[in-house]
């Protein structure tokens, strides 16, 4: 997959169009898709897809287990051309939005619920017998987890949102809860299971939609799960946890050149060693999982596997951490080949259609792992203007096994950036174009320089193409408000269009 030279688009479905407060799965993705494929677009990028927590913004890098999507990509329009909720429901549904460029996250998250609980009604009243197989189904391929999560979020709701270390003993792991819920739980966990039927059904239709007309889809899955989660509750011995099921350490990286005390990200640290005592079948159902969901998958921190940044959970920074080895190839090894693969000569791709973040202070060992496993890296265009004529972000220094980005979505958008460059960036930039620029010639000519990029594959955040300013980035690291509400409320064709490499 690697081998061929593609281009493509950093699009989240929560910026795609609609009348329920933010995108889903359904006719506006359609209609995207089919506007990406006339362009040549052929790689669609999305964040992570997982149950986000609405008390961290509905970030999608803090989600309440590594498994189950978020139910917002659910078609509140397809559920009713299935039969599932009426129209009348639907049109009841829409989210009026103060500003069509910003997305109403929870909004459109209240708004799939009411139209998810319409829809199990109708299934547990029989009204939809004809799902009945379909849903068993589900529920058998996901045993590993689907049962575990049902519960979680029936106790969550029932406990108000309270972290799940602070329930009553009875309901603090999986096997005891399952033994003492009551009726009225277990059925509410039936319901966070049909919602889980329902979004993994759309997926599948919309992965067949885009497979029919080549695109490929790029996921992301971040190293770490949340302490706040299922996972760390249903699988504790899988996690650096005390007695009360807090963390002893937890993670995030050291002081660097961008902070002096660091970022103490605040996840549980793996158990590496108890995870390889049965070859790390935890992360191999999660990258099966991701893997029948994307096409492609882009490892969040790659780093972590070679080594990590652990932190006393006690400390309110990041400066007393210290550096543990991380599983490394070992870990790679047993994933291959639990999916059946040797692992890959030097040079060659990878098997696995896996992507490595190796963004920001990355060592020998991080990059030699990536490579043994033959694993693209990312390069970024707006990181290629400091630094010496090694650095890795100058297009001429990219690799072909790579992924070139003008900016990603933790990145300013390229508009936004030139705006606030120093004049050594901005005349860096006339120099590698050969002629001046105003703010929207910069733009064009930052992506004409990805799609131009020795990378084979070349991924373009939709602001980018539509020549957006600050205030449509998609997240500010570090900041609390205002991330990932970005809405593509307009999308002129000829900006998808007008791009000819």
């Amino acid at each position: 997959m690697f081998l061929s030279r593609k281009r493509g688009v950093l699009l989240h479905f929560t910026s795609l169009n609609g009348p329920y407060g933010a995108g889903d799965l359904g006719p506006a993705a359609r209609q995207m898709g089919e506007l990406l494929v006339q362009g040549g677009w052929t790689l669609w990028q999305m964040l992570p897809l997982n149950y986000p927590n609405p008390a961290m913004g509905y970030s999608p890098y803090a989600a309440y287990g590594a498994f189950p999507l978020n139910p917002t990509i659910i078609s509140i329009d397809d559920l009713v051309s299935q039969g599932l909720i009426g129209a009348d429901l639907a049109k009841s549904l829409r989210v009026p939005l103060d500003d069509p460029w910003r997305a109403d996250l929870a909004g459109a998250f209240a708004s799939r619920r009411r139209a998810v609980e319409e829809a199990f009604r109708a299934f547990r009243g029989g009204a939809r017998q004809d799902l009945e197989e379909d849903y068993q189904g589900f529920l058998e391929d996901n045993s590993f987890w689907i049962h575990r999560w049902g519960l979680f979020m029936a106790l969550k709701e029932s406990f108000r949102g309270e972290i799940w270390t602070r329930w009553p003993s009875w309901a603090g792991r999986f096997e005891t809860a399952l033994a003492q819920a009551g009726g009225e739980l277990l059925d509410r966990s039936e319901f966070f299971k049909f919602e889980q039927f329902l979004a993994f059904r759309q997926f599948r239709s919309f992965r067949d939609f885009c497979a029919s007309r080549g695109i490929v889809l790029v996921g992301d899955l971040p190293i770490y799960v949340a302490h706040d989660g299922m996972d760390p509750w249903a699988f504790p011995e899988l996690f650096e946890l005390d007695g009360e099921g807090n963390p002893v350490e937890v993670a995030g990286v050291p002081p660097d050149y961008f902070s002096d005390t660091g970022q103490r990200w605040g996840n549980p640290l793996y158990r590496w060693e108890v995870m390889k005592e049965d070859r790390y079948h935890w992360w191999f159902m999660r990258l099966k999982a991701s893997l029948q969901v994307f096409d492609v998958v882009r490892i969040d921190h790659f780093r972590g596997f070679a080594g990590y940044w652990a932190i006393p959970f006690e400390e309110e920074t990041a400066v007393r951490g210290r550096w543990r080895e991380g599983p490394g190839s070992g870990f790679f090894d047993l994933i291959l080949e639990r999916f059946g693969f040797a692992s890959p000569e030097e040079g060659k791709p990878c098997p696995l259609p896996l992507v490595a973040e190796d963004l920001g202070v990355i060592t020998d060992d991080v990059t030699s792992l990536r490579l043994k496993y033959g694993m693209p890296g990312m390069r970024v265009l707006q990181f290629a203007f400091s630094g010496g004529e090694d650095n890795p972000h100058l297009p001429w220094n990219h690799e072909a096994l790579g992924v070139a980005y003008t900016g990603t979505h933790d990145n300013d958008t390229s508009l936004g950036w030139w705006l606030k460059a120093s004049p050594e960036e901005r005349g860096a930039l006339r120099r590698m174009v050969g002629r001046s620029l105003d703010p929207e010639g910069a733009v064009e000519a930052m992506v004409r320089l990805i799609l131009c990029s020795p990378s084979r594959w070349r991924v373009i955040p939709l602001q980018d193409l539509l020549c957006l300013g600050s205030g449509h980035r998609m997240n500010t690291p570090s900041s609390v408000k205002g991330n990932w509400v970005f809405r593509a409320h307009r999308v002129e064709p000829r900006r998808l269009l007008a791009w000819s490499i």
